[in-house]
């Protein structure tokens, strides 16, 4: 419970959203956006609440004037379970919301114009969020799918094309079918903004994730899936093919025949501790 209490202290207004609040009595418009931001709030909730009983570390969760995002300091590096719990949390809080809208609906304390609005809102965002389009849950659960069977950096970087090829075919129908709606054009400079961050950040996310298998916990290893490499291979590009949730023996051949074997960790002490991401694997069995 304090965990969940605790998180009151994260929610940040964004500043502009005042003004846009303003706006909206001004316009008699101020119950559609209470639902809007309600929705909005409750959804982003649903995700903090879920990351704060594995505690992750969140940062924030903000109300904007576009939407809201629930930040956690946690990307690729915990297990694929808790990821998608924490992923899933979001878009389930509309199931119970429209079941309790109907409720209220049935017994007459929402009028018909209200309740249908309400719907209305809910579909309109859950189906949003289900986007394949980075940061969205979508493009999150994209990501997570991908990485049952890839290697972390693969897994990333088609995530990211694939958020990018949904994106242009967003951009292309909001050029069709809404070309001057300006509140869909802020959501869609959000989402190229934040997907091309995600870009230029994509070794640090690579490092990071390697950072919590030389020092996290290892909980999360599905199975044993060894690496058969060149002696030759550099330390950097066998660590590009480490997948989330397998522990990777490596095995090292020289002419097609097994030299010798490494574990994983002989590989993370030489990225972290010894700097030799250049070396070459065989080298690697001299020393350990």
């Amino acid at each position: 419970m304090n965990k969940i209490t605790g998180l009151i202290t994260h929610i940040h207004i964004h500043p502009l959203l005042w003004a846009i609040i303003g706006l909206s009595v001004a316009t008699a418009h101020f119950m559609e956006l209470c639902m809007l931001l309600l929705i909005i709030f409750v959804h982003e909730m649903g995700h903090a609440a879920a990351a704060s009983l594995y505690s992750w570390r969140i940062k924030k969760i903000a109300l904007l004037p576009f939407g809201g995002v629930a930040e956690m300091d946690e990307h690729g590096n915990r297990p694929l379970k808790e990821e998608i719990i924490v992923i899933i949390a979001g878009p389930l809080q509309h199931i119970w919301m429209m079941g309790a809208a109907l409720l209220f609906y049935e017994l007459s304390w929402l009028s018909a114009d209200i309740f249908h609005l309400f719907i209305q809102f809910n579909l309109m965002i859950l189906i949003f969020n289900l986007l394949p389009v980075w940061p969205l849950d979508g493009g999150k659960l994209v990501f997570l799918w991908l990485s049952l069977n890839q290697a972390f950096p693969e897994a990333h970087r088609k995530t990211l094309f694939i958020s990018a090829a949904g994106l242009i075919s967003f951009i292309i129908l909001t050029l069709l079918t809404s070309p001057v709606n300006l509140n869909i054009w802020v959501i869609l400079a959000f989402l190229v903004f934040s997907l091309y961050h995600e870009w230029k950040q994509s070794r640090f996310v690579f490092i990071r994730f390697l950072l919590e298998r030389y020092y996290g916990k290892h909980s999360d290893f599905r199975t044993l899936k060894p690496i058969v490499v060149r002696e030759e291979e550099l330390v950097i590009d066998v660590l590009e093919r480490f997948q989330r949730g397998c522990k990777h023996p490596i095995i090292v051949e020289k002419d097609g025949k097994e030299k010798g074997a490494l574990d994983e960790n002989e590989l993370l002490h030489a990225c972290f501790a010894e700097k030799v991401l250049t070396a070459k694997i065989g080298d690697l069995l001299y020393v350990y």
